[in-house]
């Protein structure tokens, strides 16, 4: 038996969670899986020095056969055939109560990127996921307006998103050291739930983010076969969706699919956190490289067009299910304008979705339902997906995944303020417990600060010049946030705003390039 250490405090109802039975799970979890997701972290490490000795990176010869022989991944289940529409938020008692009431197809409940690790945020997410489950979820604010999922809200089908495995819970112990978020995260749910849901009608279902290879996915598909087997659920009842979002896994699409093939059911292509990925894995590569202004990067720039195409040509030769990114405009009640613009910039998105096969996409907020709604049922009819659009036409080599160079765009004074000044408002954020942020009519999550903190390190280690003529230098960046420290002195708590101008200041001027942001931001919480 191991060990396991409850070290975080208080929190409302975590009694139902942490139970003898679900730790003792969590201990078994670990037991079997945290030395192999230990040594997956430090492949990661020699992989990306490969990349940097050679300025290469390409599809694996060793796994060529997967590539070319003829295998499908598990039919999808009935509640998740249809997935035209997800929302995503995180766990929060109220925002989950909005997602469920969205009529959205799917709610992604994030336990990730829009969440943050404060122990509250942890298990509550948990209480509440397991009364959405039992139809129990409702919430009284403060001013006393009560929430409650309708009754005639059409249903919804939730597919958890647990943290990525880089990522440590040091709010429990298990055998001396920090328990892998990952594992906490998805054990706790599936301990809780999945015979739950399996009794209405649905499914223990997971978005699995931040993988680089395929063996990290058959470390995930050894969990869910061993969980399975642990709770007397039959195998294959897990289905799981991978975000390729590093540039490592746009290689091993159709690996990752192979080793999750019997509890597979899609793929999602995302947007920030890929171009975060590609910046990290090629900084040292030099000006081919580097991109412009991150609002200029967008998802028709030559490289992200192969990585999307890419993307439903895999999903769709193997019957899975491809998903499109995150719509994170949010419409503004007060301001008919700005939520004209936003409505226009949706549109616009999931248009492109649609037309290049994908099966649904995302939305960051419920009144932006209705305008994916509308897309998608135009392209599909009564049809619930694309599947059938195998897209055989889609040729996409290493090269054009690479193509950095071809981005258009500047790299303007503009831009640099805006990654300054949209970072250091996340942290702020972040360390307050919020991962959801609403900045300058957006819903921005982590992945908005790790290009905003990635971008600022890339211009500076290249001497980047804008398009004033001045040249990026840490004294400049130094300059830049001083100037963004004073203008939200008055919107900011002074702790949390002197706390999110040293971390960003820090992460973005540091010598050595620090992998995940979060991993530091953490240790700066209580």
């Amino acid at each position: 038996m191991a060990d396991v250490r409850v070290l975080g405090g208080k929190v409302d109802r975590a009694e139902e969670v942490l139970t003898d039975d679900a730790l003792a799970f969590l201990g078994e979890l670990h037991e079997r899986f945290a030395a192999t997701r230990d040594e997956l972290l430090e492949a990661r490490k020699a992989r990306r020095e490969e990349a940097k000795r050679t300025g290469k990176l390409g599809f694996l010869p060793e796994t060529d056969k997967v590539r070319t022989s003829d295998w499908q991944v598990a039919p999808a289940p009935a509640d998740l055939t249809d997935r035209r529409v997800e929302i995503t938020g995180p766990t929060e008692r109220k925002m989950a109560i909005n997602a469920l009431n969205s009529g959205a197809k799917v709610w992604l409940a994030d336990m990730e990127d829009a969440n943050t690790p404060h122990w509250q945020n942890v298990i509550s997410g948990q209480v509440n996921l397991a009364d959405a489950v039992r139809g129990k979820l409702e919430f009284t604010s403060p001013e006393g307006k009560h929430y409650a999922v309708r009754a005639d809200a059409p249903p919804v089908t939730v597919v958890m998103r647990p943290r990525g495995w880089h990522l440590p819970e040091r709010h429990l112990e298990i055998d001396g050291r920090p328990a892998v978020g990952a594992l906490v995260d998805f054990g706790l749910h599936f301990f809780h739930n999945a015979k739950a849901l399996l009794e209405r009608g649905s499914g223990p279902y997971y978005y699995l983010p931040k993988m680089e290879s395929h063996r990290e996915a058959r470390l995930w598909n050894d969990v869910f076969t061993y969980a399975e087997e642990r709770l007397g659920i039959e195998h294959g009842t897990v289905r799981a969706t991978v975000l390729i979002e590093t540039i490592p896994a746009a290689f091993e699409m159709e690996e990752i699919l192979y080793e999750l093939r019997e509890h597979a059911s899609g793929l999602n292509a995302g947007r920030w956190d890929y171009l975060f990925s590609l910046i990290k894995y090629f900084r040292d590569a030099g000006a081919d490289f580097v991109l412009p202004d991150r609002n200029a990067v967008t998802m028709t720039a030559p490289f992200m067009r192969a990585y999307t195409e890419l993307l439903v040509r895999t999903c769709h030769k193997r019957h899975a299910f491809a998903m499109g990114g995150m719509a994170a405009f949010i419409p503004n009640r007060r301001d008919p304008e700005v939520t004209k613009t936003a409505l226009d910039k949706v549109r616009q998105d999931k248009q492109r979705e649609a037309n290049d096969g994908f099966d649904g996409s995302w939305v960051a907020h419920p009144d932006l339902v209705p305008v994916c709604q509308e897309i998608f049922d135009a392209k599909l009819g009564d049809r619930p997906n694309q599947l059938n659009r195998t897209r055989e036409e889609v040729a996409v080599a290493a090269e054009d995944l690479l193509n950095v160079a071809a981005t258009p765009g500047e790299k303007t004074e503009a831009g640099l303020r805006s990654a300054v000044d949209v970072g250091v408002r996340y942290l702020a954020s972040w360390l307050g417990g919020n991962g959801a942020a609403a900045i300058h009519n957006l819903m921005e999550d982590a992945a908005t600060a790790e290009i905003s903190r990635s971008q600022v390190w890339q211009w500076v280690n290249n001497g980047v010049q804008l398009s004033n003529g001045e040249t990026v230098t840490a004294d400049l960046v130094r300059k830049v946030l001083d100037e963004t420290r004073a203008e939200l002195a008055e919107q900011i708590p002074a702790e949390q705003l002197d706390t999110a101008c040293e971390l960003f200041g820090a992460v973005a001027l540091a010598d050595d390039f620090p992998d995940f942001l979060t991993l530091p931001a953490y240790e700066r919480i209580d």
